[in-house]
């Protein structure tokens, strides 16, 4: 019973399935509806202390901070190597269910390997990242495109000049996080090297202004935003921009996001990752 109700607060948190579906089903497992709500709260407990577990940040110094940006005060969440007092930065951009415990867990993945890394709430002009984020895809609609972009070029600015920063900075994202890194990467000449994961790219005029390196990565099972990687590889060379992609065959859209079963692929995942990480260590130092 404790694998299925996990599973099934698992959907619920990562919005597979509404708040009110949860509950019902939820109500299914345990009984009775009484039952359900009053499970609900020890559930959500749970999962807030494993996300501050003291033993899995024991080697990392991780806090709630905020950036000044284009829309005012920018919520984000900072993880660095407790040794140690300057490394080189990583923006981790978050996909399209906002600032998610999944998203704080890859930004601490990177602080592992050695990267003072940030991960801006890009829906803090907007009240930042619900609880309940069954519903967070009207928030998204909500930001202005160009001042969000504009929101994640100030993370740059704010990590270069951080005082635990070396001044590199390379930026990462998932899904629209992904495509966000492409127009950081388009907006923001002192970016030092960009590693989306399949993400929309920029229009191909644009390729012209990037200044970083750049790795993508993409799932072989992803119609609509591979579509879109021949212009981009071709204004990637008419420009004779740095880059690399790679494709991961048989990995479907998402493939990175290990609390998503459905679209998690272990081995696509592992071989992205440890690209990635190559490679920023490569081009910031």
């Amino acid at each position: 019973m404790q694998k299925e109700i996990g599973d099934l607060y698992k959907d619920y948190r990562t919005g597979r399935s509404d708040r009110r579906k949860f509950l019902k089903k939820l109500a299914v497992i345990t009984g009775s509806t009484a039952a359900a709500s009053a499970l609900l709260p020890v559930i959500e407990n749970n999962e807030a202390r494993a996300a501050q577990d003291p033993v899995q940040d024991s080697d990392l110094v991780t806090e709630m901070i905020k950036y000044p940006a284009e829309t005012g005060e920018m919520n984000a969440f900072l993880a660095r190597p407790k040794k140690g007092s300057k490394f080189p930065a990583v923006i981790v951009i978050h996909e399209n269910r906002g600032l998610v415990p999944h998203i704080k867990e890859v930004t601490r993945r990177m602080a592992r390997e050695g990267f003072l890394s940030l991960a801006p709430d890009a829906l803090s002009p907007v009240g930042g990242t619900p609880e309940d984020i069954s519903n967070v895809g009207e928030l998204f609609k909500k930001l202005d495109n160009d001042k969000t972009i504009k929101n994640f070029v100030a993370a740059v600015k704010y990590l270069k000049t951080h005082p635990n920063s070396t001044g590199k900075v390379g930026c990462t994202g998932f899904c629209w996080g992904g495509g966000m890194t492409n127009q950081v990467a388009v907006n923001s000449p002192d970016l030092n090297a960009a590693v989306p994961y399949y993400g929309m790219q920029p229009k191909a005029e644009d390729v012209e202004k990037i200044k970083a390196p750049v790795m993508a990565h993409y799932a072989g099972n992803d119609e609509r935003i591979d579509a879109g990687i021949p212009a981009f590889e071709e204004a990637l060379k008419k420009y004779k921009k740095e880059y690399q992609i790679f494709i991961y065959e048989g990995a479907a859209h998402g493939f990175n996001n290990d609390t998503n079963p459905e679209r998690y692929n272990e081995q696509a995942a592992r071989l992205a990752w440890g690209r990635t990480i190559a490679f920023f260590k490569q081009k910031l130092g």
